[in-house]
């Protein structure tokens, strides 16, 4: 054989990112190969998880720029072929089983073709009675299975747990299908290691929610290492690389992309022009709420010491948002608001917390006693039954004050937008207080954070503060 052809298997055998560079034009016979330091980066890391170096990684990276080639199809077949590690044994899923499906093809049929037979067809053979779209196996005891998230049968198990892309972006918003996933993480995908010393777990995704896959991960505190790219650097980016490698961020200039050499600053531009706000926070920023706020611009509220003279006020509300589970789930929250002479609106306090039942009611009373008589107050009723029952007894432990339900309809984020419009038009103020950090930490992830309870009683508060005529400092009845 040429020097040549014998000096490109050698690097190809080295190092995955020669190998990428040499079969790229395989995979994608129609695209010219552009190479960015991230593909370095990525595939340095992958490469230390089949050394044994690393056993848990997320990748957090934009899309497009290769991450689901890279992982779901050319390094399962450098572990096989040119590094001699054919009896690995692959699970790999995503949220659709048409994009596992897609790269388990990619997959198959570049270890079937000319290209990759001629170097490394003496390694290893495909099986022909499992040589399907979704398995395939070698007679060394390697496979690959491709799922979907949730979808994966009992009893397999594997060296390398892959999930590429665990949430869908459109759905991102979803509580149930978000939850859903990480159970299937925490669950079924936690015992499917083959050996848990030495078998890997890889997230790679775009992030979509404050607590999806990587957030949960990283909330629990699991000992990942964690390389976050974001689209355009950021050197007080919330998640640096969290690496055991020497690796650092290459880029140096705020806003400078991660790969100029096809997303450049033109491009880019473009398709962040193309994108909304939490879009372009969690998909390509990788921090699944936009600096300033989404659908609030928290450096908009006003802080003020005190409350101003009672004259300027012309109608006060605490709203209530009820939870009613101890030490966990969503809060209960309930938000003082007042909307002033001139049109302006003053949130004066917010009591917070994730209480029992009991221990609620009892907060809510003595919060009554505290606020008096001249505050009306609403809580929010769920559909159903069980919520019009728990808004009629709290309208009974509140016996003697103005109290009602409100009966919502639709989503948190649309009963949420008049009150955001106020916001960041900077005509809402906020009384200093404890209360106030983590009343804008939850308005600045909203509604991509895990909790919404007190934008949600704030909102509440302003819809019935615009929403009825008042006189005096009265409001309520009636609905």
């Amino acid at each position: 054989m040429p020097d040549g052809f014998l000096i490109d298997l050698a690097l190809a055998e080295k190092t995955l990112r020669e190998y990428v560079k040499q079969a790229w034009h395989v995979v994608e016979p129609t695209t010219d190969y552009i190479h960015g330091w991230h593909i370095d980066a990525i595939c340095e890391h992958l490469e230390a998880v089949t050394l044994g170096q690393i056993t848990r990684l997320i990748i957090n990276i934009p899309p497009r720029h290769m991450k689901s080639l890279l992982v779901g199809v050319l390094w399962p077949t450098w572990e096989w072929g040119p590094f001699g590690m054919p009896h690995t044994r692959w699970l790999v899923s995503s949220y659709a089983d048409t994009l596992s499906t897609r790269d388990s093809l990619k997959c198959r049929r570049l270890i079937d073709g000319p290209w990759y037979q001629q170097r490394w067809g003496d390694r290893f053979t495909l099986t022909t009675d499992q040589n399907q779209k979704t398995r395939f196996e070698n007679d060394k005891t390697g496979y690959r299975i491709s799922t979907s998230v949730r979808g994966i049968g009992t009893g397999e198990g594997g060296d390398r747990i892959v999930v590429d892309d665990p949430h869908n972006v459109m759905k991102g918003e979803s509580e149930l299908d978000r939850l859903n996933t990480l159970s299937w993480w925490d669950e079924s995908m936690s015992t499917r290691v083959n050996n848990p010393d030495t078998s890997a777990k890889i997230i790679i995704q775009q992030r979509v929610h404050e607590r999806d896959l990587t957030g949960h991960c990283i909330a629990k505190e699991l000992d990942y290492v964690h390389l976050c790219l974001p689209a355009r650097y950021e050197p007080k980016h919330p998640h640096p690389p969290k690496t055991t490698l020497r690796f650092a961020d290459r880029r140096t200039k705020e806003g400078e992309p991660l790969w100029p050499g096809l997303y450049h600053d033109v491009a880019l531009s473009r398709l962040e022009a193309e994108m909304t706000e939490y879009a372009k926070a969690g998909q390509l920023q990788q921090r699944p709420a936009p600096r300033g706020g989404g659908l609030f611009e928290v450096d908009q509220f006003k802080l003020i010491d005190t409350m101003p003279p009672p004259q300027n006020i012309v109608a006060s509300v605490r709203y209530w948002d009820k939870a009613a589970t101890e030490g966990g789930g969503a809060n209960t929250a309930g938000v003082l608001m007042h909307r002033t002479i001139q049109g302006r609106y003053i949130i004066e306090d917010c009591k917070t917390g994730q209480w029992g039942a009991t221990k609620r009611n009892a907060k809510m009373k003595h919060t009554a006693e505290v606020d008096g008589y001249e505050i009306v107050i609403w809580t929010e009723q769920e559909p159903g039954s069980g919520g019009k029952e728990s808004a009629e007894a709290t309208v009974r432990d509140l016996a003697g004050y103005r109290v009602y339900p409100d009966r919502v309809t639709g989503s948190k984020e649309v009963r949420a937008e008049p009150y955001s419009i106020q916001v960041n038009a900077g005509n809402v103020m906020l009384v200093k207080g404890e209360w106030v950090r983590k009343f804008l930490d939850e308005h600045e992830l909203f509604p991509r954070g895990s909790k919404k309870d007190q934008v949600d009683a704030a909102a509440g508060a302003f819809n019935k503060l615009v929403g009825r005529k008042v006189a005096g400092s009265l409001l309520g009845g009636g609905k």
